[in-house]
């Protein structure tokens, strides 16, 4: 039933990192269900409260008018039909209110997203300021900003970011069919500039795009197989929305949805993973199973940057009903 973890690379000199092959990840992929989560439980178990969900927020600091072309994203100004008109970027002081908010209603993780390809140089002080208010609050930062230079890494690292969000989407083989933009290579170096400059890595990918199961799987051997993997592994289950390339894509299957968070955990044990965007669409029977799957982190609040997202109020209630408690911050971190 169990599979190893994965398989030992050595050289002659030095012991390198074990790497995951494809095969092996769609050999744990497709156990039957109840050997997957039991594997999948097993190992949560070993790393993590199994009764514990991590609470982030996430803000939308600049919203709109974003130039890339990504299919699920309603902020892209290239999309036909699309009516979301680009805000301004956010008042420092407005920023930090809101995370006092979400700080008192029991986030830990802070998120700060802005609809860019990458930031801009005019930007930064008051990028960076954010980023400094909110680690003043006591909590974990994270920002998604699109891509980075090594040095807008470094400057973001030293104002006290914690976690950089650079999701890349699915896998390398299908990538071009959802983003032609920017390159998969392009979202594989923004990811290790953010790692040599010391932040934590906070990359997933989105479900229910026309993709197939091999696609899921060889996104997660390539996230798995980077140096050292994600922290942070969201996965979301797209949201359809209309004036998009992809409002008619059909519903991933909630079973497969399980099975692909059952995977990340099994390949990435230590990280968080988290039940991103697409939790209104399931149902509470879907997030349990996702939950004992090994998901361990959520976003509570009614929105995720344009999308409804549940409030704290079903997720309260759902928690109740789990007997799962919201998961303190790690003072060690």
């Amino acid at each position: 039933m169990a599979l190893p973890n994965s398989t030992a690379t050595t050289s002659s000199s030095t012991h390198l990192k074990a790497l995951w092959t494809r095969l092996e990840a769609k050999r744990i992929y497709e156990q039957p269900f109840a050997d997957l989560l039991f594997q999948a439980q097993t190992v949560h178990r070993r790393h993590f409260d199994p009764n514990a969900v991590q609470m982030s927020r996430l803000l939308s600091i600049k919203t709109g008018g974003c130039p890339e072309d990504c299919g699920y994203c309603s902020q892209s100004a290239r999309m036909p039909g699309q009516k979301l008109s680009a805000s301004k970027l956010m008042e420092v002081e407005r920023v930090i209110d809101e995370a006092k908010k979400a700080r008192d209603g029991g986030a830990t993780r802070y998120c700060m997203g802005a609809a860019w390809r990458s930031p801009k140089e005019r930007d930064m002080d008051m990028v960076l300021a954010m980023v400094e208010g909110v680690k003043g609050l006591g909590m974990e930062t994270c920002m998604t900003l699109g891509m980075l230079s090594p040095e807008q890494a470094i400057r973001l690292k030293d104002a006290g970011l914690d976690y950089y969000n650079h999701n890349i989407d699915t896998s390398e083989r299908y990538y071009a069919e959802v983003i032609t933009t920017r390159t998969f290579a392009d979202r594989l170096e923004t990811l290790d500039n953010v790692r040599q400059a010391g932040m934590k890595v906070c990359a997933g990918g989105i479900l229910g795009m026309g993709e197939t199961a091999d696609d899921r799987v060889d996104m997660l051997v390539t996230l798995a197989n980077l140096p050292e993997a994600p922290e942070s592994v969201p996965i979301n289950m797209l949201i359809p929305i209309p004036g998009t390339k992809l409002e008619n894509a059909a519903p991933i299957d909630p079973i497969d949805f399980v099975r692909t968070i059952a995977l990340a955990r099994i390949m990435m044990p230590t990280s968080h993973v988290r039940l991103s965007a697409g939790r209104t669409d399931m149902s509470d029977e879907t997030q349990a199973l996702c939950f004992l799957a090994g998901a361990n982190s959520i976003f509570v609040g009614e929105t995720l940057l344009t999308a409804d997202n549940p409030g704290e109020d079903h997720d309260a209630a759902l928690f109740r009903r789990l007997g799962i408690q919201p998961e303190a911050l790690d003072a060690s971190e």
